[in-house]
């Protein structure tokens, strides 16, 4: 593709039940097998030739850009342009996920990655491939699901057959068997615009928006697909789930 494709990682949340671990830490620069989550995700993104980043802060911000420092590097030596959107300099707290998407928009482009600095996703590879295939689609976003962990048994969305795409499957808002989301996805910048978002662009009140309704809205009209991504996943939403991963054994 001719455009920069950005990416957007998630990075502002208070991280409550990681306390005390996040007491003095930001929950993404916390520990797994030997590097920052965050970095994880940095790294990955890299890999797939998405060195364009932009990091939402809050909690503890402060800390995210002074580990990147003013040249920040892939693990693997790759130069990285990251930008930054300072929810809590500017408001004092996070914007939750659709508000903070939206404060950084003037940021992003037309297509873009989202994904949460707080799940770990080693495998996960950040393709070009499937940015092409989502901007021919008419889709607004395109989510990785994953097999439901033990702490969300009952899933986030479903999975049917896209009918406008054979082959291609359609996330449903209201499905008798669900998956959880990674937290990855690529989105359409139309879907946080009106009818699908109040918030104007750039977020300049403020508001609070979870991502969530705007997800349901545009799935119950047809506008987001998914696939199921089986690879290594974990959410770290807590101090045993982080103990956990750091004693099994990196992925070769």
């Amino acid at each position: 593709m001719s455009v920069t494709i950005k990416a957007m990682v998630l990075a502002a949340g208070r991280g409550e039940r990681m306390r005390p671990l996040t007491d003095t830490t930001p929950k993404p620069l916390l520990q797994v097998r030997g590097k920052p989550l965050l970095q994880w995700h940095v790294d990955a993104l890299a890999r797939g030739g998405f060195d364009d980043i932009v990091i939402n802060t809050a909690w503890l911000g402060e800390q995210i850009p002074a580990h990147f420092g003013s040249e920040p590097l892939s693990d693997e030596g790759q130069s990285l342009s990251i930008s930054y959107s300072y929810e809590g300099l500017d408001f004092g707290e996070a914007l939750e996920t659709a508000g903070g998407i939206v404060r950084a928009l003037p940021l992003l482009g037309e297509v873009f990655w989202v994904l949460a600095g707080d799940v770990f996703a080693p495998d996960f590879e950040f393709s070009l491939q499937a940015v092409q295939r989502f901007a021919r689609s008419n889709k607004l976003a395109h989510l990785w699901l994953v097999p439901n962990p033990e702490h969300n048994p009952q899933g986030d969305f479903g999975l049917a057959p896209d009918p406008q795409a054979p082959g291609r499957l359609l996330a449903l808002s209201q499905a008798s068997e669900k998956y959880t989301y990674s937290t990855i996805g690529l989105y359409r910048r139309e879907l946080f615009a009106h009818p699908w978002c109040e918030v104007p662009s750039g977020n300049p009140q403020g508001v609070k928006t979870p991502l969530a309704p705007l997800l349901r809205r545009a799935m119950d009209n047809q506008h987001v697909s998914a696939e199921l991504y089986t690879g290594a996943w974990a959410d770290v939403g807590t101090p045993e789930r982080l103990a956990q991963l750091n004693l099994q054994q990196p992925t070769p």
